[in-house]
């Protein structure tokens, strides 16, 4: 079995060990079913003592038997959804393959995995067939024993129908549920047959944290914020070890945004606790987020050089930028990888869990949500005033473009603090984080600006310069950011004077 990946969608059913099958074809969109076909399958399921992936809705199991016998890792997505991931079997059956490990770290962590249910089914499978061939999904009429191998071990034995998606769209499920209700049968009341087979085990459902409301307490904002923060970086930490698109970008966001929230809001909560918070994530982000900002800047340097006429690019020019930028970049990607496998990293996420779950909450954090918040957010506003207050009289580059970023730093700021205030004040706060948003991304175009105007720097004067005139050409790429850089800061300029953002107020 190769490696595989798709998208399962599917429903499953309660039924009665003597029910009989329904009538396929009274299905809307089913003209025929294709031929049965039994199959014995028998499934170890994997997860920690303390059941952390059943509490993720996630599944990791070694099947046996039937058409994909191997190892499965589902992984829950949009409501009936899950994307399923197949690796072949390996020798040691209590060996779960690196990669299905590695997809479930952020939720493992340093813990082991090991067989926490045994399970056997026999499966009467049956394609349901559309007039012109199309298999739309297959239905499964399976007949289950299970054995839990957690003390104390319990053992349970079940039917169940499942209606799975092939070819065929959500109607098929719709339809399929509207037949077998009026036969008497309704959705499965647990989401998986390891729920089923973990029985009082199984570890309830998280419950959602509280919407924040202006009469409610100033902390539910904070707290739904970094709730949903924590959330993302769970999200995309797969993602960053499969190296997918964006990935690194997404979970340093989400890194930076909680860091910043435990600066805005920090009245609402225990200083200590908070800043040991926000140095771990400015580590991890730092950590994570170098490689990514050295594939960006290699990205634009060779944008740059392929903008520019060719007979203006003189010497091996890209060749130096993959030097200088290639094994850097690999280094740092080994780096970031690393500090993700770490002890250190698996211990801010129990951090993060437990400040969400348990808030060291103090001062105001009680008092009502309107009032404390919109003070809070308009400090970062106040802070903001006074970063661009510093820039008045600043003649010299270098300390420009410190009060620059430092600028973009404090908008950045504004802009997560208004984010978080959104379930309060609607869309004024809204408005407010789109116009720290629009300084941050003109201050972003300064800032890259400056860095890759250091660099070129570097890359003209540094070791091997010299051969084939490429001083001329990371000169002149140069003075183009220099350019660039400028036309930054005039943009600033002029948003701050025409739209300069605007206090929160209250209702």
């Amino acid at each position: 079995m190769a490696v595989t990946e798709k998208l399962e969608v599917e429903r499953k059913f309660d039924v009665g060990e003597s029910d009989e099958l329904p009538a396929f074809t009274s299905i809307v969109g089913v003209d025929s079913v294709g031929t049965t076909v039994d199959q014995k399958l028998d499934a170890v399921y994997f997860d920690t003592s303390a059941l952390a992936l059943a509490s993720r809705r996630v599944t990791l199991r070694r099947r046996t038997g039937g058409k994909d016998a191997g190892w499965h890792l589902k992984l829950p997505g949009a409501e009936g959804e899950r994307r399923e991931i197949t690796e072949p079997l390996n020798e040691d059956p209590d060996t779960v393959p690196p990669r299905l490990k590695a997809l479930v770290l952020v939720h493992v962590r340093d813990q082991e995995l090991m067989p926490v249910a045994h399970l056997k089914t026999r499966r009467t499978a049956i394609p349901l067939i559309a007039a012109d061939g199309t298999v739309l999904a297959e239905f499964s009429d399976d007949r289950v024993e299970s054995r839990m191998l957690l003390e104390p071990a319990e053992s349970a034995a079940w039917r169940e129908w499942e209606v799975e998606l092939v070819d065929g769209h959500r109607e098929v499920l719709d339809a399929a549920e509207t037949v077998f209700a009026l036969l008497g049968h309704r959705p499965a009341v647990l989401p998986s047959k390891l729920a089923r087979a973990l029985g009082t085990r199984y570890p309830a459902a998280t419950p959602p944290m509280p919407r924040p409301r202006r009469k409610g307490p100033a902390s539910a904002v904070f707290l739904s914020y970094l709730h949903e923060q924590v959330e993302a970086l769970k999200i995309h930490d797969p993602g960053v070890r499969e190296g997918a698109p964006d990935a690194v970008h997404q979970l340093r966001v989400a890194a930076r945004r909680m860091r910043s929230v435990l600066a805005s809001f920090r009245p609402l909560t225990d200083k200590g606790t908070a800043q040991l918070l926000r140095e771990e994530l400015q580590w991890l982000a730092g950590t994570v987020g170098t490689a990514r900002d050295l594939e960006v800047m290699r990205t634009q340097l060779n944008e740059l050089i392929g903008a520019e006429p060719p007979e203006l690019v003189m010497g091996p020019v890209k060749e130096r930028v993959e030097d200088q930028l290639g094994a850097a970049y690999e280094a740092a990607l080994a780096d970031g990888l690393a500090a993700m496998g770490s002890e250190r990293y698996f211990r801010l996420l129990d951090e993060l869990d437990g400040f969400v779950a348990a808030p060291p909450l103090a001062g105001p954090a009680h008092k009502k949500a309107e009032g404390t918040v919109g003070r809070l957010v308009n400090a970062e506003r106040k802070r903001l005033k006074g970063a661009v207050r510093n820039l008045e009289g600043v003649s010299d580059d270098d300390s420009a473009n410190a009060t620059l970023h430092e600028i973009r730093k404090s908008a950045k700021r504004l802009r997560y603090a208004a984010e978080a205030a959104v379930p309060i004040f609607g869309k004024q706060a809204a408005r407010l984080a789109r116009t720290a948003e629009e300084v941050q991304t003109i201050l972003g175009d300064h800032q890259d600006s400056v860095v890759i105007r250091e660099k070129l720097r570097s890359l003209a004067t540094g070791p091997g310069e010299g051969g084939g005139g490429t001083g001329f050409t990371f000169g002149r790429l140069h003075a183009l950011e220099q350019h660039r850089g400028a036309e930054a800061r005039a943009r600033f300029v002029t948003l701050w004077q025409e739209s300069p953002p605007r206090p929160l107020r209250r209702k």
